[in-house]
């Protein structure tokens, strides 16, 4: 690891007292699939089970990943990412965590140069140094030009090493070391092993509360990083990046439009694609929150407004199909006017039917909305999205395997940020609205209006582009 990223500095940081400097460094790799997440965990395992205070953030939208980094810190982890949640709610998060942490470890999206923004971008605005992840599993001199190419391919960018994953054997640990162009930034190799290989599916890693062996896959993968160059060093070892506080008024406050409202949620193995950013919002909005398992068989807690986020409908078709109390329940709050937002995983499960891939099975839901969702092979949504709401607009992202047919038609439509626009591009996702339901595949960042997040849950009337007001 190169002596001069030891005093690694936030560009332009100039905050003196107010800046705070910590142990961090930005996780990323060529591609999805190479090992980040299990790199960046057990890293964070390795120095937590050590009596080290971590945090762990997450590079651009994910629900997954973010469960095994909270397992192995134990603490909350928020995304970061420079257009849905803004530099400077990446500067706060970001500072405050180095203030009372000893290591801050931010896992990156996709390829270190994928995406408008991109983990590079990130890690060239903040200074986080780069820690990249690289599958060598069948690989040897290639291993250096990768390496080198991830590094320089943006001069400037800042650099902490190279870690090689899913080696062979100790001798071809050797040769991809001896392909580097710079030894000193070989960090070491993991070799490959079930183990602790974090188990995928198609919307990405499955959640650490569906595994019994969750944590014991994490300590296997500390085990054997700590055996490697980057596992034996300490935190004052690691580069020291300088975080500056945000500008003074840069936070706006939250006004309570929700004061006083009771907001019930919906949290299990069904329904778990949840910010904990999302929650903090409507907290601060004046919310009371409550939560409830539809597969456990909860009632609906008393509430005037309902909140169904995403997840895994599809994997519990059968067992949410026979939730007749919730479906009655929910029927009953909506006849009573009380708003619903279902986002994504939690609209599916209003519509009338589900349909498995390759229409293997038809499972009857909650029918709140008309109409069917089929679950497909191919990906049917991806990427950032914003939904404007009046003169409010909510960012966030839409990833999706399934597509809808109902008889409603759209109130609105997302958009992408005009930088992410690909030539030819299908159109975004869809707002419906039926009764006090309001539907989407959107996935919302709550903290990018607070104001458009009170209109979802009926502080208000929703208002769209055009300013038609919809109760």
């Amino acid at each position: 690891m190169d002596a001069s990223l030891s005093q690694a500095t936030q560009p332009g940081d100039t905050a003196g007292a107010a800046a705070v400097s910590c142990a961090a460094v930005l996780v990323a790799a060529p591609a999805s699939g190479q090992g980040k997440t299990t790199v960046a965990a057990a890293l964070a395992r390795l120095h937590a089970r050590q009596g080290r205070r971590v945090r762990a953030f997450k590079c651009g939208p994910d629900f997954l990943d973010p469960h095994w980094l909270a397992l192995a810190t134990g603490a909350p982890v928020h995304s970061l990412d420079l257009w849905m949640t803004g530099e400077a709610d990446c500067r706060s998060r970001l500072r405050a965590a180095a203030a009372e942490c000893d290591l801050v470890i931010v896992e990156g999206v996709m390829g270190l140069f994928d995406g408008t923004p991109s983990a590079a971008d990130l890690a060239e605005r903040f200074g986080l140094p780069v820690l990249a992840v690289i599958d060598a599993h069948a690989m040897a001199g290639t291993f250096g030009a990768l390496a080198y190419g991830l590094q320089n391919f943006r001069p400037g960018l800042p650099w902490a090493g190279v870690l090689a994953n899913r080696v062979a054997s100790e001798r071809h640990a050797g040769m991809l070391k001896d392909a580097l162009r710079e030894p000193s930034q070989w960090l070491g190799a993991l070799p490959r092993d079930a183990g602790f290989t974090l188990p995928e599916r198609h919307l990405g890693l499955v959640a650490t509360t569906e595994l019994g062996d969750a944590m014991a896959r994490l300590d296997a993968a500390a085990d054997v990083l700590a055996a490697t160059p980057l596992g034996q060093m300490q935190t004052t070892q690691l580069p020291q990046v300088r975080f500056e506080a945000p500008a003074s008024g840069e936070a706006e406050a939250v006004p309570p439009l929700l004061a006083g409202r009771a907001i019930a949620i919906a949290r299990d193995a069904a329904f778990s694609f949840i910010y904990p950013a999302n929650l903090d919002v409507l907290t601060a909005l004046g919310a009371r929150l409550s939560f409830f398992s539809p597969l456990a068989g909860d009632a609906l807690p008393a509430c005037d407004a309902v909140w169904l986020p995403g997840g895994y409908p599809e994997l519990h078709a059968e067992a949410l199909a026979a939730c007749a109390p919730m479906r009655e329940s929910l029927a009953a709050h909506a006849a009573a006017g009380k708003p619903i937002w279902a986002e994504c995983g939690g609209m599916m499960a209003l519509f009338d039917e589900l349909v498995t891939q390759d229409d293997a099975q038809v499972h009857r839901l909650w029918g709140l909305l008309p109409g069917r969702v089929t679950m497909q092979k191919r990906l049917a949504g991806l990427g950032p999205q914003q939904l404007t709401l009046g003169s409010h607009t909510l960012r966030g992202h839409t990833f999706h395997y399934s597509r809808c047919e109902t008889p409603l038609a759209p109130v609105a439509h997302t958009a992408r940020p005009v930088a992410t626009q690909p030539v030819g591009a299908r159109g975004g996702e869809a707002l419906y609205v039926h009764g006090p339901v309001r539907a989407s595949y959107f996935h919302a960042w709550f903290a990018s209006s607070p104001q458009a997040t009170a209109r979802l849950f009926g502080a208000m009337p929703i208002e769209l582009e055009n300013h038609a007001a919809i109760e």
